[in-house]
């Protein structure tokens, strides 16, 4: 499967979806961003305004670990990225370079 982020679909206005990622009914994407059985389902559930957030997270994912979108180790690392961001599957997103604190916690200091 190829993840190609610069080539992304655009706002379709006539097309409403209840996105799943952000709980409203807005315009959805204008196609599928990718032809599988995942784009499809994006293509359904997800608005273009979450698409759009989610694209400005792919980038710190990109940067941190480097990845190579055109080799197939790197379409996965950011397919699994994309199905536990929208909440397609269970697991923790993959650190990126910054993470805040947690609350309650001083970030100089480990607990143990």
């Amino acid at each position: 499967m190829r993840y190609v982020p610069g080539h992304m679909p655009a706002a379709d206005p006539n097309r409403i979806v209840h996105c799943i990622k952000l709980d409203k009914d807005l315009p959805g994407l204008l196609k599928p961003p990718f032809p599988s059985e995942l784009g499809q389902r994006i293509f359904a559930e997800v608005s273009h305004e979450a698409w759009e957030l989610w694209l400005k997270d792919s980038v710190k994912f990109i940067n941190t670990y480097r990845v190579d979108l055109s080799s197939r180790e790197g379409a996965e690392f950011m397919i699994k990225q994309i199905k536990i961001w929208f909440g397609y599957e269970q697991g923790d997103l993959a650190q990126t370079a910054w993470t805040p604190p947690k609350e309650g916690e001083d970030p100089g200091h480990s607990h143990g």
